[in-house]
């Protein structure tokens, strides 16, 4: 039986931010991973001409395909991709669905404010480039405020599928993410229709949980999640201390 599992990046983002988890999959079970470039994220792209609609309907598009060459598919979503992905197992019929930094509500200020102060810290010191969030704030800083329109639009526009996902989910949710504040895990965790869900927060990490202190730990429980028969409905803090 083909499995084949579509992985959608997030906004301003790239396949890279689920590649470790991707690369995963691939290795170990040799399923079909599909990661889409959104609209207006290629190298030869420009952002500002991508709207909301053509990164919800790329992603649907995907998934059409997907379908086609296999009889199971999962989907996994980081950050806006998570939304995304949760609008896909709304429509189609998925087995199993991961949301990691998923985007329902977003920039948690005050942990944004604390890695901009160390950056100012560092930059004071000559050596703001080699801080690892420097590249990051760079990109937010130069996102065309037209894009973040757009990416705002698209949230609101598949909030309201969340009630329709029956199918088992797995969130996870770095506790210092500055970009997607916690509350949007729980907030996912009560909106989302089905009763078989997992909530996982990672202590040590920030948005990119797949890159992040926890990455090994991350990986682990969404393979565990998606090679589960009856995978359990549970809360849980996970630490690497």
């Amino acid at each position: 039986m083909m499995i084949g599992c579509l992985c959608l990046h997030g906004f301003t983002g790239s396949p890279w931010e689920v590649e470790p988890l991707a690369e995963r999959l691939r290795s170990q079970f040799g399923w079909l991973v599909y990661t889409p470039v959104l609209p207006g994220h290629g190298p030869q792209e420009k952002l500002k001409e991508a709207s909301y609609k053509a990164w919800i309907y790329k992603a649907d598009l995907a998934a059409q395909e997907l379908f086609k060459r296999c009889e199971k598919v999962y989907a996994v979503g980081f950050s806006m991709g998570g939304m995304l992905a949760a609008y896909i197992a709304a429509r189609y019929p998925l087995e199993r669905l991961v949301l990691l930094s998923a985007a329902a509500q977003y920039i948690g200020v005050g942990q944004l404010m604390k890695d901009a102060a160390v950056m100012i810290e560092n930059g004071v010191k000559g050596n703001m480039k080699d801080h690892p969030w420097h590249p990051i704030f760079q990109e937010k800083i130069q996102t065309p405020l037209q894009s973040v329109a757009e990416f705002r639009k698209a949230v609101k526009a598949v909030t309201p599928f969340l009630q329709d996902v029956r199918i088992p989910v797995f969130i996870g949710q770095g506790a210092n993410d500055g970009l997607v504040p916690i509350r949007s895990a729980s907030y996912l965790y009560e909106m989302i229709g089905g009763t078989a869900k997992q909530l996982y927060y990672y202590e040590q990490s920030k948005h990119f949980l797949c890159h992040g202190e926890n990455q090994s730990q991350v990986i682990e429980d969404v393979v565990r999640f998606l090679d589960s028969a009856f995978p359990p409905s549970e809360i849980v803090w996970k630490s690497n201390i």
